[in-house]
C-alpha cells in the first residue's frame, strides 16, 4: 500500500549505510529524528465535507487525506506534523471516460472546484487543494489505465491517462513495444500527469521528452471535448496539443493519450566516466551532444554530488577501489561522474559506445566500465525512498530544475548553488547543495539541484512546521529568483503548479501571461479546474 505520509510503497525502504551517515553528520551535523503525526491524527482533523451527495464521490475521511497532498516539501511538512491546511471535500474514481463527463458537469453545477490527480507526485503543488470557501473534489484517475488501441504499423498507443509507468510498459511490452518515458517518479506518476506537467524522462535523449511522444488524445472540458488526432504533422494553423502539454489541470481532464511507442530495444547499457572537473565534463557533454552522437543519456554529476553519490552508495569496498583507481590517474577531489546510456541495435550501441568512450577521453575521461551504471540503473526508481529515510533521520530534501543555453550553464549552476548554500547562514545552519546536468540538448542543458538541511525540532520532539516552511521559502526564494536572474526556465521538468507560479510572469511576458488567462477562461469560464494551479 502507498504511503499515505511520504513517498512510494509502505513495504520498500532505502536504508542509510553507516558510512553515509556519518558523511551527512559531517556536511550537516546530527539530525535528530522526529516524532511524526499518526495516520490517526490526520483522520480527526478532517471536517464534514462540504459537497453535495454524488454516486461517484467518497467522502471517506482516508480517501480525504489520501488526496490531501502531493510530494513537495510543504506537502511533507503538512503530513508529517498533521497541520495538513485543506482536504477535498471528496474524492471520485471513475472507471469510463461518461464518469469523467458527470463528474466535470457536477462540479461546473454545484460550484464545486475540480482537481485532477493521476499518481499525486507533483514537487510544486500541482494537486493539493487551496484552503477556500468552495468544496473541493479530487479525481483520481487510476482506474482509466487500459491499453485502448495499439496501431502496430503506425506505431502508436492509445491509453487510459491514468495508467501508471510500470503497467503502461507492461502492457506495451508485452507486445514487443516500449514508450521509453522514465521520469524518476515512474513507478508512481501517470501518463496523463506527464502530459499535463510536460514531463523528461531520464533517457529522453534517445526517445524523447513527452511533448515529443504525445501524439493525440482527449481533453474533457467544463465547456466541452477537446479531440486531437495524432497526425504526423500538420501545418493547420497553431498546434492544440501545446495547449495540453503542460496546462496542469487547468483546462479540463486528459482521459486519454496516443503516444508514439518503439520497439523493445535489442540492447541497452550505462557505463560510468570520471573527468577532472567540471569544466572538462561538460565540455566533452556538449561535444558528444553537439555531434549527435547515438546516446539515450548523458547525466553529468558536479564534484559535490560525484562526492555524495559515492559516500551514499554503501559499496565501500567497490567505492575504495574506485578512488584508487581515479587517484593513480591524477583525478582529484574535482572529479565529477558521467552516467552515460546507450540504446538499440548491439551493433549501433558498441559503435555509440566507442565514440562515447573517444570523446570523453579528449577531455581528460577515465571510463570505469557498467558497473556503477548497472547499479544507478538497479536503483533509479528507488532514489526517491531515501528522503523517507532521510526525514526520519531528521533532514529535509528538496530539488529544484532549470535548463539554459550552454553559455549560461557554468555561471547559473555556480548562482544557484551559492544562493541555496548560504541561504541559512543567518539562523547557524549549513545546506548540503550539488547538481547534475539531468538533460542536455545541442544548444543547451537543464541543471537540477538537490539541497538538504537539518529539520527544526520543537521542544516536544516534533518538527517545527513553521520554522521549516520558513527555512524552505527562504531557500527556494533564493533559489528561484537566482534562475530568472540567469535567464533560465523556472521548470524544466516539474511543471509550475504553486510554488513556481510568481516567477512565471518573469519567462512568459505580460501578453504571454494574458494569453494563457484567456485560454483558461475559453475551456473553463467558471473557473472549475485546478484553481491556483500554474497561473495565480
Amino acid at each position: 500500500m502507498r504511503r499515505w505520509n511520504g513517498w512510494g510503497d509502505e513495504v520498500v525502504t532505502h536504508p542509510l549505510p553507516s558510512s553515509a551517515a556519518r558523511f551527512l553528520e559531517n556536511v550537516l551535523g546530527r539530525g535528530t529524528p522526529p516524532h511524526d503525526a499518526a495516520l490517526s491524527d490526520a483522520l480527526r482533523a478532517v471536517p464534514r465535507s462540504r459537497l453535495p451527495l454524488h454516486p461517484l464521490v467518497t467522502t471517506d475521511a482516508e480517501a480525504r487525506v489520501r488526496h490531501a497532498c502531493g510530494q513537495s516539501l510543504p506537502d511533507w511538512v503538512a503530513l508529517r506534523t498533521g497541520r495538513i491546511p485543506a482536504f477535498p471535500d471528496g474524492v471520485a474514481f471513475p472507471t469510463t471516460e461518461a464518469d469523467v463527463v458527470e463528474l466535470v458537469t457536477f462540479a461546473s453545477e454545484a460550484g464545486v472546484r475540480l482537481i485532477p490527480y493521476g499518481g499525486g507526485t507533483s514537487v510544486v503543488g500541482h494537486v493539493t487543494p487551496a484552503p477556500g470557501d468552495a468544496p473541493v473534489l479530487t479525481v483520481d484517475l487510476s482506474r482509466l489505465n487500459r491499453l485502448l488501441a495499439l496501431d502496430e504499423t503506425s506505431r502508436l498507443a492509445t491509453f487510459g491517462a491514468g495508467v501508471d509507468g510500470p503497467h503502461l510498459e507492461a502492457q506495451l511490452r508485452a507486445r514487443g513495444y516500449t514508450l521509453g518515458h522514465f521520469p524518476q517518479s515512474f513507478e508512481l506518476s501517470t501518463l496523463g500527469g506527464w502530459v499535463a506537467t510536460r514531463s523528461s524522462g531520464q533517457q529522453s535523449l534517445y526517445y524523447g521528452r513527452i511533448e515529443d511522444l504525445f501524439a493525440g488524445g482527449q481533453l474533457l472540458s467544463p465547456v466541452g471535448r477537446l479531440d486531437l488526432p495524432p497526425f504526423p504533422a500538420s501545418a493547420a494553423g497553431p498546434d492544440l496539443r501545446q495547449f495540453v502539454l503542460g496546462s496542469e489541470g487547468r483546462l479540463g481532464v486528459v482521459t486519454r493519450a496516443t503516444v508514439r511507442v518503439s520497439s523493445l530495444p535489442e540492447r541497452e547499457d550505462f557505463h560510468a566516466t570520471f573527468f577532472p572537473d567540471w569544466a572538462q565534463g561538460m565540455a566533452a557533454v556538449r561535444e558528444m551532444v553537439q555531434a549527435r552522437l547515438p546516446l539515450s543519456m548523458l547525466r553529468l554529476s558536479d564534484p559535490v554530488e560525484t562526492t555524495t553519490t559515492l559516500a551514499l552508495a554503501g559499496h565501500q569496498r567497490l567505492v575504495s577501489l574506485l578512488e584508487g583507481l581515479l587517484r593513480v590517474r591524477g583525478l582529484g577531489q574535482e572529479r565529477c561522474m558521467l552516467l552515460f546510456g546507450v540504446t538499440g541495435g548491439d551493433e549501433a550501441v558498441k559503435s555509440a559506445r566507442k565514440q562515447a568512450i573517444e570523446a570523453a577521453r579528449a577531455h581528460g575521461g577515465v571510463h570505469v566500465g557498467r558497473r556503477m551504471g548497472d547499479e544507478w540503473r538497479k536503483s533509479r526508481f528507488r532514489t526517491p525512498y531515501l528522503r523517507n529515510t532521510l526525514w526520519e533521520r531528521g533532514y529535509a530534501v528538496d530539488t529544484l530544475e532549470t535548463a539554459v543555453r550552454w553559455s549560461d550553464v557554468p555561471a547559473t549552476a555556480d548562482a544557484v548553488r551559492r544562493a541555496l548554500g548560504e541561504g541559512l547562514h543567518g539562523v547557524g545552519e549549513r545546506v548540503h547543495v550539488f547538481a547534475h546536468l539531468s538533460h542536455v540538448y545541442p544548444d543547451g542543458a537543464s541543471i537540477y539541484v538537490t539541497y538538504l538541511f537539518r529539520l527544526p525540532l520543537t521542544p516536544r520532539g516534533g518538527v517545527d512546521a513553521d520554522e521549516t516552511l520558513r527555512r524552505w521559502r527562504q531557500l527556494k526564494t533564493a533559489a528561484s529568483q537566482a534562475i530568472v536572474a540567469a535567464g533560465g526556465t523556472i521548470s524544466h521538468q516539474h511543471g509550475v503548479g504553486v510554488d513556481h507560479a510568481p516567477y512565471l510572469p518573469a519567462e512568459k511576458g505580460a501578453l504571454g501571461m494574458a494569453a494563457l488567462r484567456h485560454l483558461c477562461r475559453t475551456f473553463d469560464p467558471q473557473g472549475v479546474m485546478n484553481p491556483g494551479k500554474l497561473i495565480a
